[in-house]
């Protein structure tokens, strides 16, 4: 682990859960509760906003840079509290989500670049002030996973927006399984957009420290720097037959029918997902693929309303509370209720969570909304990106006739200045999505 993570825990208290420091041009946010792994409490939270809004769009700072303190960025939001209150009936039980995603939608809508530095454990709460962020960084150490349906909750801060505008069906597998990402697996899905090595990121924050504007294109300039050399081993491990094998399973609407699909393909991969599925909240699985096919067509904004909407729900029910005591106080399995699918009518979910109204509506910071991430560009190009390319919808990739694989490898490779992964990337999903019928290159539907 790099030492750009400096502060000894010993000295945790004096400075404070959340260190704010000045680097020249840059405004640093460093989470410091090492021994929880960086657990985003209320406390943070409230210290980071005012933060933010002084300095976006101020003038005081040209980049916002956020890191973690230890292995951990941040492994998550502090639920435990947020249990605690809602079992004593605290009045203001909802405040935590509802203060949470406003920092979150903040993140997404700030004009002063902010570059999220994902080294180390990355997940649940630590996810949603990072992965809005327009500049990512994934290294060697960074651990990915959304595992909010295995203690009776769904995958928020923003998951119902991130995680279906992932490529295919990756992103509906994460939320629902929590199933964990590695290194540079982060940036081929598309989670991250830079891979740094971390001993390299004192020398980077030193360069951002030195840029003396707030142009998103020099500042990622200045990161692909710093980003891992090419290495023609790399690979994507949810990439080839186990990639299709998830587009195949996770494409339908209903739980049942992903567990019927995972019975179906009869591999080793498929038993232990469904095997894993099993071990969660029944209800939860429910939520999430309702609240992830919804979310594919909601604006940020709406995501992050409905997402509280839910959480407002939630926070009182008898799973949440089973699901966090069990596995965060107990260390025990926990015992839903219901305890099957079959238990629990897909309508009732739909009536009960989504359709009922809220008692609150979520107020955001920030008046900005959007269908799609604007700086999308700066992470490897989507399997969207490359399906224009090849079909020739891509009015940009004027490439001659008949196309090869190699052509269309070099043309984003070039179009990405060199970016590290593209490369690997774009092939993957060649191999995976076309095939050759005669010298003409056809995307396989």
């Amino acid at each position: 682990m790099s030492q750009v993570h400096g502060t000894a825990a010993s000295t945790e208290e004096a400075q404070g859960e959340v260190i704010a420091k000045k680097l020249i041009g840059v405004r640093q946010l460093i989470l410091n509760r090492p021994k929880r792994l960086n657990a985003l409490n209320l406390n943070m939270i409230k210290t980071i906003i005012p933060k933010i809004l002084s300095w976006n769009g101020s003038g005081l700072a040209n980049i916002i840079t956020l890191k973690g303190n230890g292995r951990a960025l941040c492994a998550g939001g502090d639920v435990r509290s947020v249990v605690e209150a809602a079992k004593a009936k605290a009045p203001n039980t909802n405040e935590y989500f509802a203060t949470e995603y406003q920092l979150n939608h903040l993140v997404s809508a700030l004009d002063t670049p902010y570059v999220s530095i994902m080294d180390g454990i990355t997940m649940g709460g630590g996810i949603g002030i990072s992965v809005h962020a327009p500049f990512r960084i994934a290294t060697e150490n960074t651990v990915f996973a959304m595992p909010e349906t295995a203690i009776g909750l769904f995958p928020d801060v923003g998951g119902s927006f991130f995680l279906p505008r992932l490529d295919g069906q990756l992103g509906i597998y994460l939320g629902l399984t929590g199933a964990k990402l590695s290194a540079e697996d982060v940036l081929f899905a598309g989670i991250a957009t830079h891979f740094v090595p971390s001993s390299r990121l004192e020398a980077l924050e030193t360069r951002l420290s030195e840029i003396e504007s707030s142009d998103h294109d020099i500042i990622n300039t200045a990161i692909e720097e710093f980003a891992a050399d090419y290495d023609p081993e790399v690979q994507f491990t949810m990439g080839g037959e186990t990639r299709k094998a998830i587009d195949r399973c996770f494409k339908f609407n209903t739980v049942e029918e992903i567990f019927a699909a995972l019975d179906k393909e009869k591999s080793e991969w498929a038993a232990k997902t469904k095997a894993d599925m099993l071990e969660l909240s029944p209800t939860s699985l429910k939520i999430t693929l309702q609240q992830l096919r919804i979310g594919a067509k909601r604006s940020i904004a709406d995501c992050f309303k409905m997402e509280y909407k839910l959480a407002e729900k939630i926070v009182f029910s008898s799973e949440f509370h089973e699901g966090v005591t069990a596995k965060l106080v107990n260390r025990t399995k926990p015992k839903w209720n219901p305890a099957t699918l079959s238990e629990i009518s897909n309508d009732s979910i739909l009536k009960t969570y989504f359709e009922a109204p809220g008692e609150t509506q979520l107020t955001l910071l920030s008046p900005k909304d959007y269908m799609q991430y604007p700086y999308r560009k700066y992470a490897l190009p989507t399997e969207e990106d490359i399906r224009r390319v090849v079909t020739g919808d891509a009015a940009d990739a004027i490439l001659s006739h008949p196309i090869s694989g190699d052509d269309i490898i070099n043309w984003f490779v070039r179009e990405r200045q060199g970016k590290f992964g593209v490369h690997e990337k774009v092939r993957e999903v060649l191999q995976r999505k076309t095939k050759l019928e005669g010298d003409v290159l056809r995307w396989i539907y």
